[in-house]
């Protein structure tokens, strides 16, 4: 247990907890018709990242330059890093916007967290690190408190969490577009693949990694609930919108108290360390893996020095861009959502080719039902990024 886990829960950063803040602050319950959707989805690309790892015992990134060869992966590989340093520096500006609400300016935070990132990934135990994030993780549980702290009608939120409301708003559109996006983004999958991979699971272990996966996407998509909970409690009644997970903690304060703010803070925190402690090392790990250079958290310097240079490369240019004054931190996050658009189904693509394949997978390829789920998933996100950008180009955003 925990590669699947670990990766879900990634997902729920910076960038996920602003959008389903504002989801909940902008229409309050009805938009939590969209968890099982986005739960169904998770769970099939994670599950299938996590038995090719069992299987083949390498890494997406090794399987895509053996099966579409290396042009490919160099065209992936460099979409990959542009797409995760941006959201890496979106995680460290998160980290400074939660730290700022405790009083920590950003001088002082950032630095310190970016070390204390650097040395946790370069600590040389993939063991180590796992059970850390495993234990930072659990500071999600802040949104649950804060959720029942808020006092919600649970009736109405049980009856918006399986009666579908959709409104013809392009707003709302461009919101059910980013919510369900930020569930599943590339370099979860890559994440998901690797840690199984680091762990050594074999073909024996899929049962085991199977229900990790279902878990995993079932909590970070029970997470996202209550924070669109919360917030619909607390802010859409009260007419309040927030364009970022600070400041919903902020306009959480006046209305429902300060330990909401509090919970709301640190849950920000945890979220925006524990991707910003994955990012790195998922992205390099990816690198080394699909150029052959030796990578690992166990490898040091002499042995793996590409995969430790990349991530030190990546946090360092993270923390000094959101230090630096006048940098445009909003248009490093759009652009990063743009990449992170177009290289999903592919990767999407790639992944279920290789799973289908017998002369990879073995009896454990994609089944006819898998399969039809797969391309069901990769037609569904594909359809959604194209509106999400049509409805950007007409100017509305989430």
């Amino acid at each position: 247990m925990g590669p699947g886990l670990l990766a879900a829960l990634s997902g729920n950063d910076a960038g996920g907890i602003a959008t389903y803040s504002s989801a909940g602050a902008s229409y309050g319950y009805k938009m939590l018709w969209m968890l099982p959707v986005m739960t169904v989805l998770l769970i099939v690309t994670q599950e299938t990242a996590a038995r090719c790892g069992c299987v083949t015992g390498k890494g997406l990134a090794s399987l895509i330059r053996e099966r579409f060869g290396v042009r490919r992966s160099v065209l992936a590989m460099a979409a990959l890093l542009i797409a995760n340093t941006a959201v890496t520096i979106s995680e460290f500006a998160g980290i400074a916007s939660g730290l700022a609400l405790f009083g920590v300016p950003a001088s002082i935070s950032v630095p310190l967290v970016a070390l204390l990132v650097w040395m946790l990934t370069m600590s040389g135990s993939f063991q180590r690190i796992e059970k850390i994030l495993l234990l930072v993780s659990c500071v999600f549980v802040t949104y649950i408190v804060a959720a029942f702290m808020a006092g919600p009608n649970w009736g109405e939120v049980a009856v918006d969490l399986v009666v579908p409301n959709i409104q013809n708003d392009p707003s709302y559109v461009s919101l059910v577009v980013a919510t369900i996006g930020t569930t599943i983004a590339p370099w979860m999958i890559f994440l998901a693949q690797n840690n199984v991979v680091d762990k050594n699971a074999g073909e024996d272990d899929i049962v085991l990694q199977r229900i990790d996966t279902v878990s995993g996407s079932i909590a970070a998509d029970i997470i996202a609930g209550f924070i669109i909970i919360t917030t619909g409690t607390v802010l859409f009644p009260a007419g309040i919108q927030i364009s970022d997970a600070a400041d919903a903690a902020r306009a959480l304060e006046p209305i429902a108290g300060q330990w909401s703010t509090v919970l709301f803070a640190s849950g920000l925190v945890a979220a925006s360390f524990l991707a910003a402690c994955v990012l790195p090392g998922v992205t390099s790990s990816a690198i080394c893996e699909a150029f052959g250079w030796e990578r690992g958290a166990d490898r040091s310097w002499d042995e793996a020095p590409v995969y430790r240079g990349i991530i030190t490369a990546i946090i360092g240019i993270s923390a000094v861009l959101v230090l630096m004054p006048g940098v445009d931190l909003f248009q490093i996050m759009m652009t990063s959502q743009v990449i992170n658009g177009v290289l999903l189904p592919v990767v999407l693509v790639f992944q279920v080719v290789i799973a289908a394949d017998r002369h990879i997978m073995g009896t454990n390829r994609n089944g006819r039902v898998w399969n039809v789920l797969t391309w069901a998933t990769i037609g569904v996100i594909t359809v959604l990024t194209v509106v999400m950008f049509v409805l950007q180009a007409m100017g509305y955003s989430a």
